[in-house]
C-alpha cells in the first residue's frame, strides 16, 4: 500500500504533467531559475548532499551540516564532471529533436526504456573514464554566492538568446493568444508564462520535500525494461548495474513502492488529462517510415545518453542545476551543442517539415 508521501507524490506528479502541457515551452526558464532557488535553499537545511552514482563510482561526501527538510531528510542531485556526463548529454540533445510527440512518442518510450537498459550493461566502464570529483557551488562557495553565481550565469544565456533571435529573425517570439480566458484557460491552456512557472517550482520543491530529493525520470525507464526483460527471461539481476543495493531493491520491489515510476505514471496521466480537457487528444498512428526510424534511433539514444550523463534534462540538468552540481552546468553545454546539431538532422528525418518563410534569414 501507499505511504502518505506517495500518495501526495502521485497527486504532485499529476499535476506536474498537467502544468508541463499546459504552460509555455518558455515557461522551463522560469522555472529552472526559481527551482535553484527552492533547491539551493534545501541544500542549506539538507541534512546531506549524495551524488547520483551507480556501479563502484566514487561517492562525495560535500560535508554539510547534517539537517532535515520539514522532518524529512533530503538530498541533491550532484554528479561528477566526467567524459561520460560530456558524450550522454551530446547524445541526448541530438535526439531530443529526433524522438518527437504524439503518437511517435510512445514509440520513442519503448526505446528509451530500451536504451536505458543497454546502458546498465556497461555503465561501469564509462562511469571509470576521466572525471573529476562531484563538485557542489553550494558547498564550495556558500548558497549566496552559489546563487547570484548562477544568477549570472542565467542572466547571460537570456540576453545572448534575445540577441541572437532578434539577429536572426529580426524580433522576439511571443507567446500564443489565448482563445480562452478565466478557469475555461486553465483547463485548455495554453497556462501564461508566470503561472506555468510558479505552479511547476512548487510542485518540484513539493517533490523535493516528500520524495527526499529532487524531480528524476531516466531511473525508472530502467526499471520498467529491466523487469520486463526478467519477465522473458534474462537474467538481468545478475548483472553488475542491478546488483547495486538500490537497484536490486528496485528491480525486485513492485513499481508502487517506486517513487520515480509513481511520477512517471502521474505526469504521463497529467498531460493526457490536459490534453483531453483542452480537445487536442488526437493521436494518428500513420507514422511515415522516416518519422519511424527516428523515433526508434532518438528513443535508444535518448536512454543510452541519459544513463551516461547521470540523467535527462530533468535528472540531470534541472535538478542538477537546482542541487548546485557543476555537472549539470556541463550538461547544458554538450546537450545544446548535440541539440543543434539534431536540429540540422531533422529535414532527413522529417521531410514534410518546412520553415517558416517570414523566419528565413541569413542566420
Amino acid at each position: 500500500m501507499l505511504g502518505t508521501n506517495d500518495g501526495i507524490i502521485s497527486v504532485t506528479s499529476l499535476i506536474i504533467g498537467m502544468a508541463a502541457r499546459g504552460a509555455s515551452s518558455h515557461t522551463l526558464l522560469i522555472t529552472c531559475i526559481a527551482g535553484l532557488i527552492s533547491g539551493a535553499s534545501s541544500m542549506a537545511t539538507g541534512e546531506y548532499i549524495s551524488v547520483k552514482s551507480q556501479v563502484d563510482i566514487e561517492k562525495a561526501d560535500l560535508d554539510m551540516e547534517a539537517r532535515e527538510l520539514f522532518s524529512n531528510p533530503v538530498k541533491g542531485n550532484v554528479g561528477p564532471v566526467s567524459i561520460s556526463v560530456m558524450i550522454g548529454a551530446f547524445i541526448f540533445g541530438i535526439d531530443m529533436q529526433l524522438g518527437g510527440g504524439s503518437a511517435r512518442m510512445i514509440v520513442t518510450l519503448l526505446f528509451f526504456c530500451l536504451g536505458s537498459l543497454i546502458a546498465t550493461t556497461h555503465l561501469d566502464w564509462w562511469f571509470n573514464l576521466p572525471h573529476l570529483a562531484p563538485i557542489s557551488i553550494v558547498s564550495s562557495l556558500g548558497v549566496i554566492p552559489a546563487l547570484i553565481v548562477s544568477f549570472v550565469l542565467f542572466a547571460a544565456i537570456a540576453f545572448a538568446t534575445i540577441f541572437f533571435e532578434k539577429k536572426c529573425h529580426a524580433s522576439l517570439e511571443v507567446e500564443p493568444i489565448a482563445e480562452t480566458q478565466g478557469f475555461k484557460r486553465f483547463l485548455r491552456g495554453p497556462w501564461p508564462l508566470v503561472w506555468g512557472g510558479i505552479i511547476l517550482t512548487l510542485l518540484n520543491f513539493a517533490t523535493l520535500t516528500l520524495a527526499g530529493r529532487p524531480w528524476d525520470v531516466t531511473s525508472a525507464l530502467a526499471v520498467w525494461a529491466a523487469k520486463s526483460a526478467s519477465l522473458i527471461g534474462v537474467d538481468v539481476a545478475s548483472w553488475v548495474y542491478w546488483q547495486q543495493p538500490a537497484n536490486a531493491k528496485a528491480l525486485s520491489e513492485s513499481l508502487w513502492f517506486d517513487i520515480t515510476s509513481m511520477m512517471n505514471f502521474g505526469i504521463m496521466l497529467g498531460a493526457l488529462l490536459a490534453d483531453s480537457l483542452a480537445g487536442k487528444f488526437a493521436p494518428n498512428f500513420n507514422i511515415p517510415k522516416r518519422s519511424l526510424i527516428a523515433a526508434i534511433v532518438g528513443g535508444l539514444l535518448l536512454g543510452y545518453g541519459a544513463h551516461l550523463a547521470y540523467g535527462c534534462n530533468i535528472g540531470a540538468y534541472f535538478s542538477g542545476i537546482a542541487s548546485g552540481s557543476l555537472h549539470g552546468w556541463l550538461w547544458l553545454i554538450f546537450a545544446f551543442i548535440g541539440n543543434s546539431l539534431g536540429v540540422k538532422l531533422r529535414p532527413f528525418f522529417f521531410p514534410g517539415e518546412r520553415p517558416q518563410p517570414e523566419k528565413l534569414t541569413g542566420c
